[in-house]
């Protein structure tokens, strides 16, 4: 009688999990305080051209959920690492206040549940796509339609376009540059520990 031994994927956060996804989110503070900055420029002539354009450059703030599911590919990574990221931004000094720390947790959540959807067994590129997608949506759901918002005045065929720009966003910036960070840093040896180590191998569409 043979018996077969079926390694199982753990899901339960190590340490090393948590160490590596804060840092993660710290890091993702910076670049949210950064990008802010950045953006506050930009949006100038995009509001002057057309307001609902600002939608196009919010990716850059979904970058730790996507990237930290990528990475620690356990549940719970993207709403962690875009809520602490939130946090250290607000900490930093954040121009849109207190409510930063909702954006982060609701766009932290748009790709937590992709993942979710999936089983957390899929971290190739059409997912991480569609998780930084997630992440535009929420936020442009965020931005437009909670008290809060702040083009919530917007007329309803802007509020689409707007939601329309930070999905594809998230898609591109948050989703695409993610995973190519993630298949990088694994090719230096750097997530070794992580089940995230073979991503520079693994297949792009399945």
């Amino acid at each position: 009688m043979t018996t077969v031994s079926v390694k199982k994927t753990s899901y339960n956060w190590r340490v090393v999990d948590i160490v590596v996804a804060a840092l993660i989110a710290i890091a993702g503070g910076v670049i949210f305080w950064a990008w802010s900055q950045g953006a506050a420029l930009v949006s100038i002539p995009m509001n002057a051209a057309y307001p609902p354009l600002t939608g196009l450059i919010a990716g850059g703030w979904m970058i730790p959920a996507v990237l930290g599911m990528l990475i620690i590919r356990k549940p719970g990574a993207a709403l962690f690492c875009e809520s602490v990221a939130a946090t250290g931004e607000l900490i930093m000094g954040s121009q849109y206040g207190t409510t930063v720390l909702i954006s982060g947790v609701l766009q932290g959540l748009g790709a937590e549940l992709i993942f979710a959807a999936f089983l957390y067994k899929k971290f190739n590129l059409p997912t991480s796509l569609l998780a930084g997608a997630g992440a535009g949506l929420f936020c442009g759901l965020n931005d437009s339609f909670l008290p809060w918002g702040w083009n919530i005045a917007y007329e309803a065929i802007d509020k689409l376009t707007y939601i329309t720009f930070t999905t594809i966003s998230g898609a591109i910036i948050a989703g695409a540059l993610s995973w190519i960070a993630t298949r990088g840093l694994a090719k230096t040896g750097v997530l070794s520990s992580f089940a995230s180590r073979k991503a520079a191998s693994e297949p792009v569409f399945s």
